[in-house]
């Protein structure tokens, strides 16, 4: 036996792409994980056979996703259209929650600011600048640098919309990549899936992750309790009743924010939305 570790860098099928030493290894998975109910995942550190191109053994993951399917992440980065895919705020706050309760850091690019009005510009940077003050990191992707260096060795996974761009950042972050982009389709007013696996890209000192998109995302796993922490703009009001969810409580100190705009109304409305969907 030859046994290395190495990262999985990319799947396709039931081959895994073995990343280890600078050199790529073509492996297959041992059988035990098919019994075990484990599936290696795009991001898992392994240990592998070099010789008969097995994994052998998955090392302890510090944190998962299941869509996108992909482990040991540092940032996912939201890729968030204004147009062409309309900008959605239910799903970007929905990513938003799964991710921090994934014990994932959100970071939100945003794209396609130029197919709107100047003034409408400004009206979505005070937009995403609500997002900046509750401790998000929000870049437009006119900004390259700055993502880069705040990007920088870090494992970042794409996430957002389809046709929102993921696949259009990174070639824009490195043209050699040459990855497959289409429009939009504009009969069904959103994006053509273009990638077909998850696949890990090494730019600038950045390990990006691109994804086969998805157009839904559920709330599994996730508590009444854990949607509260991920909306941490509410605790800055104290409510007269300690266990206020915020919702039909009267003297709720949350509702009576949002009513004055310190808190943002779309926000209170997809926490309302996302508690009744637990329900």
């Amino acid at each position: 036996m030859n046994n290395k570790t190495g990262k999985i860098v990319k799947i396709v099928s039931n081959l895994y792409t073995v990343s280890s030493d600078n050199k790529l290894f073509e492996c297959r998975a041992r059988g035990k994980f098919r019994f075990d109910k484990i599936s290696p995942l795009v991001g898992d550190i392994v240990d592998f056979d070099a010789n008969e191109n097995y994994i052998i053994n998955i090392h302890e993951r510090k944190n998962s996703l299941n869509r996108p399917q992909i482990s040991n992440v540092d940032v996912a980065l939201i890729v968030t259209s204004i147009k062409k895919p309309d900008l959605s705020l239910n799903l970007l706050d929905k990513l938003i929650l799964v991710i921090k309760h994934s014990n994932i850091e959100p970071v939100i690019c945003v794209t396609k600011m130029d197919l709107v009005s100047f003034f409408s510009r400004g009206v979505y940077k005070k937009l995403f600048k609500y997002y900046e003050n509750i401790g998000i990191k929000v870049f437009y992707n006119n900004d390259l640098s700055g993502l880069k260096k705040y990007l920088n060795k870090k494992i970042v996974v794409l996430t957002g919309q389809t046709g929102a761009g993921k696949s259009s950042l990174l070639n824009k972050l490195n043209k050699d990549l040459n990855l497959d982009t289409n429009p939009i389709s504009e009969a069904l007013g959103r994006g053509v899936h273009t990638t077909r696996h998850t696949e890990i890209h090494e730019i600038s000192n950045i390990y990006f992750a691109d994804t086969p998109g998805f157009s839904s995302i559920n709330l599994d796993g996730i508590t009444k309790e854990s949607i509260l922490v991920g909306f941490p703009e509410f605790s800055n009001y104290e409510c007269d009743f300690k266990d206020c969810k915020h919702i039909d409580e009267k003297s709720c100190k949350v509702k009576d924010a949002v009513n004055s705009k310190k808190i943002l109304k779309s926000r209170y409305e997809d926490y309302k939305l996302f508690m009744k969907e637990l329900d």
